[in-house]
């Protein structure tokens, strides 16, 4: 399968009330970069992060949100939502995002990542559109966009093909891992037979399955 890239978005520190770090500065106000962008094991370049203990981090280095649900928001909503609007760095294009498979491999530009886990919606991203109840639809909407880790670092921009070129035999989604930490707690024990799942949400998982009641 190969999409494309809409945008590369870049958040600056944005200072608001719903901001979550505790400096009151946010960097999920992203917008289009004007060319390519370099994405590090690290970090994106020129993205800024505000609550570090959320966000960011090896197993959430980039984030990808695809353009096809961004519409069906904006239908949702009535409102113009665009690129980067989710806080997310990179907005595709015919790229399954909501199937993507843990651990698939995406190659972009020069670099090569690896879907690692769904994005939780937070209270900043309800402050910063100004839906109150947008965690509760988000979360029944269930298409929360990728989270991706970066294997070899590299430059990526507007228009270049995200060509899907390894995808683990286990079938378990990104929208599966979400409903299952989410709306669907039936679903926990298949997480467990994915290697490639972070190891911190691998011990979530493993607590609430021994305290299914908690």
């Amino acid at each position: 399968m190969t999409g494309r890239l809409v945008t590369v978005n870049l958040g600056a520190a944005t200072e608001a009330e719903w901001a979550g770090d505790a400096s009151g500065r946010s960097g999920i106000d992203k917008r289009p970069a004007g060319g390519p962008v370099l994405l590090r094991v690290d970090g994106v370049a020129g993205d800024f992060i505000g609550e570090r203990a959320h966000h960011g981090g090896p197993d959430q280095t980039v984030y990808a949100y695809a353009e096809e649900d961004a519409a069906w928001w904006a239908a949702e909503l009535g409102r113009d939502i665009p690129p980067g609007a989710f806080g997310e760095n990179l907005t595709t294009y015919e790229v399954d995002v909501t199937g993507a498979v843990v651990g698939e491999r995406w190659q972009i530009g020069s670099a090569l990542l690896e879907v690692t886990k769904p994005r939780t919606p937070c209270r900043t991203f309800a402050g910063f559109w100004g839906v109150p109840d947008l965690i509760r639809r988000f979360t029944a909407r269930a298409a929360p966009g990728a989270y991706l880790r970066v294997l070899r670092e590299g430059e990526v921009g507007a228009g270049d093909p995200v060509e899907v070129v390894e995808r683990p035999a286990h079938g378990v989604t990104v929208g599966e891992v979400f409903r299952a930490t989410t709306l669907e707690p039936e679903l926990l024990p298949r997480l467990l037979d994915v290697p490639e799942l972070p190891e911190s949400l691998r011990r979530k998982v493993e607590r609430r399955l021994a305290t299914p009641d908690a």
